[in-house]
């Protein structure tokens, strides 16, 4: 099976990039993690993800954590937490309809980046619960393509500061500010560490 369809092959054709679209996916596309992917993951405090519903309507969302939040269980295997948010769930609600995923890790600092498409599933009662504090579930992803991707336009840029909103253990976790305006403090759900404050 091709990474390509009608659509890639056009525009390849267009510009004549069909024989170094085929020579990338013969070289650097694979379908199970290896030493270096675990690497390179696991590092990475992190990532943008990018779902569809059912009916093709995109959304792309950006899921930060600690270093190593995103785990390479296996080589068939990744796995994050989801944390709260604005309950909307966009991307998640998504893949609970369409369960392919894609995801853009990106080193900021020494600029590089790597690509892993998949096909996703939600676990309130995953294993790895235990091992995300205040996580919803764990989302684990079977890899189809992972492939590190030209950095060429990544920008370089420096790490300030982690956000004080991931969940720690040990810890209280912030309560973000939104949550306590008019906006949202009257329709949050029950047991909102936010409807105290």
């Amino acid at each position: 099976m091709t990474l390509y369809h009608d659509g890639h092959r056009s525009l390849q054709d267009q510009f004549d990039t069909r024989r170094l679209a085929d020579r990338l996916e013969d070289r650097i596309v694979h379908d199970r993690f290896n030493d270096g992917d675990k690497d390179f993951i696991e590092r990475m405090d992190m990532f943008f993800l990018a779902t569809a519903s059912a009916d093709g309507h995109p959304t792309c969302s950006y899921k930060g954590g600690d270093p190593g939040f995103v785990r390479v269980v296996d080589e068939t295997t990744l796995a994050f937490p989801n944390y709260d948010g604005n309950g909307m769930y966009l991307s998640m609600g998504n893949l609970v309809r369409n369960a392919h995923v894609g995801m853009l890790f990106i080193d900021f600092q020494n600029r590089w980046r790597m690509r892993v498409n998949g096909v996703a599933s939600i676990d309130p009662s995953d294993e790895l619960m235990a091992e995300y504090p205040k996580a919803q579930f764990v989302v684990r992803v079977t890899p189809t393509e992972i492939f590190p991707n030209c950095p060429r336009y990544v920008h370089k840029m420096e790490l300030v500061e982690r956000s004080t909103f991931v969940p720690r253990a040990g810890c209280e976790t912030p309560v973000p500010d939104w949550k306590k305006s008019d906006l949202a403090r009257d329709v949050l759900p029950k047991g909102d560490p936010a409807s105290a404050s």
